[in-house]
């Protein structure tokens, strides 16, 4: 089972990513959809030599709920702040210490940050992630923010 599905979790992702952007699903779409599902994963265990173990599902769903309603939340503080005086933005680079130990746990740390308006991880070390910030009033609590929002849940649905 593992040689055909290398990552079933990723696999039924794949298949429901692709049904839920479909314009009109149907099944043409998922048959394309099975077929993406089951090639891609299988096209790629070369970049997942040890893929981490999802160790807390529940942990992982209100991570997810709380990325998208950050994702939201964030583009409205960016647009009034854009929109508003730019002498008013106060732009800085952040030095966020990671606890995580897993290279690819730490990246998805970076992806959230970057998805997240108004901040965007500009680099990603062993044990540090440098993050550009559109505006911060305060730096330490910009830093605390971070790990305690993104990078703990994290290690809670790895457990790493």
């Amino acid at each position: 089972m593992s040689r055909l599905l290398p990552q079933p979790l990723m696999s039924i992702l794949i298949l429901g990513l692709w049904l839920v952007l479909a314009p009109a699903p149907g099944m043409g779409q998922m048959l394309i959809g099975m077929v993406l599902a089951l090639v891609l994963p299988w096209a790629t265990r070369g970049f997942w030599p040890d893929p981490p173990r999802l160790a807390d599902p529940v942990a992982g769903l209100r991570l997810t709920g709380r990325v998208l309603f950050d994702i939201v939340t964030a583009n409205i503080e960016v647009a009034r702040q854009v929109v508003g005086p730019l002498a008013r933005l106060n732009p800085d680079f952040l030095e966020v210490p990671l606890d995580l130990r897993d290279p690819f746990v730490a990246t998805l740390l970076g992806s959230i940050v970057s998805l997240t308006p108004g901040t965007v991880s500009v680099e990603i070390d062993q044990d540090v992630m440098l993050v550009h910030a559109l505006h911060v009033e305060d730096a330490d609590a910009a830093v605390a923010h971070i790990k305690a929002r993104y990078e703990e849940p994290l290690r809670k649905v790895f457990a790493c």
